[in-house]
């Protein structure tokens, strides 16, 4: 999906990708903010390791309580997104909207210890994921504008690396704490916030807050020190090539079923104990984490395109195992193995390729259109999942999810094919 766009601004693609081309391929800054994501992702992947099980069997949510929380979890920070990035792009500082961002949700975490019904815990992981809104467009946005276009792929591969590293860690520590701890969640739910400190406490002292650049592009970018307005970001809705992959993200993430549903299917169909499905998402991780940068590299090469449908029949694949596949030992590493594939083809390669599309100047408010359209698709995933799951079983619930995105991706590689000689 290499969506270089004919329409875009030269600045989109000029100026500091040029400036840039010649030094290291992955910036520090994408180190240290890869620092920053991992320390956070422990923390976070903590609590959405035993959040499904603690809600369904300790509180016993019902699958469509469950998928209204999941979805208020997965989908209010869509709501964020579009305030975050276009903040950000006004005031010319990723570093301090960032910094707010994973400061509000380093502050939730202890609050979770407080809430015992729906409402309660809805408030708290709605004001969570206000936090993850508000830091994403301008945390990817300056590991963008620090990255040459050609490199883009392989930058998001090593920051989603490190992210995933954390994601790995967390369910592991989880596991560790409920096994040594009395009151397993409490524990869980505690440490989760002091890790989440120790994050926001990195940003701060060690993310240099950079120089926005200052150009007039023909697209209606802000020259000089104007700040950005509305109107402008909006705007970059007319780049033909931006309008297709802020579609095409949102018609696939209407029918991509949500983590903790995937974790709770497997566990259901393999069998899998209790006592084990906090590690679940670890096996996710590891496939992550070992292919996130050689496949954001081959991107680079290959073409963006094609990547990030292979990823989306990765995970048509998994759902299929789900379904039809006989319950052996084996069945959890195939459908883990693909999961994690699913992401080191997708998480990366949407930002990565939003460098030939969007102005510098309007990069983060950029990155939260196509993540905002994004997200939101997958909080009505969510809840769609959840209720046809109440109503007609887990089963036909994966069913419907798996016809559907078998029809979206054959609708997205239409209208992402290239475009005359781009790839």
């Amino acid at each position: 999906m290499y969506l270089t766009d004919r329409s875009a601004s030269p600045g989109a693609e000029t100026g500091q990708g040029r400036r840039r081309g010649a030094g290291p391929r992955v910036a520090p800054v994408v180190l240290v903010l890869g620092a920053v994501s991992l320390i956070t992702d422990i923390s976070s992947e903590m609590v959405t390791a035993v959040l499904p099980l603690y809600l369904v069997t300790n509180l016993g949510f019902s699958p469509l309580g469950f998928g209204t929380l999941d979805g208020v979890y997965n989908g209010v920070s869509a709501l964020v997104q579009l305030t975050g990035g276009h903040l950000a792009d006004r005031i010319r500082n990723h570093k301090l909207l960032a910094g707010l961002g994973y400061g509000l949700s380093a502050l939730c975490k202890p609050l979770l210890l407080l809430a015992s019904s729906i409402g309660a815990f809805g408030t708290v992981l709605a004001m969570e994921r206000i936090g993850k809104g508000l830091r994403t467009a301008p945390r990817d946005a300056m590991i963008s504008l620090s990255t040459p276009p050609e490199n883009q792929g392989r930058a998001f591969g090593v920051h989603r690396a490190m992210d995933t590293t954390g994601a790995m860690l967390g369910p592991l520590t989880a596991f560790l704490i409920l096994r040594a701890a009395a009151d397993g969640y409490d524990a869980v739910f505690g440490v989760s916030g002091c890790v989440a400190a120790l994050g926001v406490l990195v940003l701060v002292l060690f993310v240099p807050r950079g120089q926005r650049a200052a150009q007039t592009d023909e697209a209606g970018a802000p020259d000089g020190g104007q700040p950005v307005r509305v109107r402008q970001a909006l705007a970059l809705l007319r780049l033909p090539r931006l309008r297709a992959l802020a579609g095409c993200a949102a018609l696939l993430g209407l029918t991509t079923v949500s983590d903790a549903f995937v974790y709770l299917l497997l566990q259901r169909r393999a069998g899998i104990g209790e006592q084990w499905f906090t590690l679940l998402p670890l096996g996710t991780a590891v496939v992550f984490l070992l292919l996130a940068v050689p496949v954001g590299a081959l991107a680079d090469r290959a073409g963006r395109r094609t990547v990030f449908l292979a990823g989306h029949v990765g995970l048509l694949t998994a759902y299929a195992l789900l379904l039809w596949a006989p319950a052996t030992p084996v069945l959890p590493f195939l459908v883990l193995a693909l999961h994690g594939t699913f992401y080191a083809a997708t998480d990366g390669v949407l930002p990565a390729a939003l460098a030939g599309i969007v102005p510098e100047q309007l990069r983060a408010s950029g990155l939260a259109i196509v993540g905002t359209g994004q997200a939101l698709a997958r909080f009505c995933c969510s809840l769609g999942f959840g209720a046809a799951w109440t109503v007609w079983g887990d089963g036909p619930a994966l069913a419907g999810s798996a016809v559907g995105l078998l029809c979206c991706a054959a609708v997205a590689g239409l209208v992402l094919r290239p475009a005359g000689g781009t790839r």
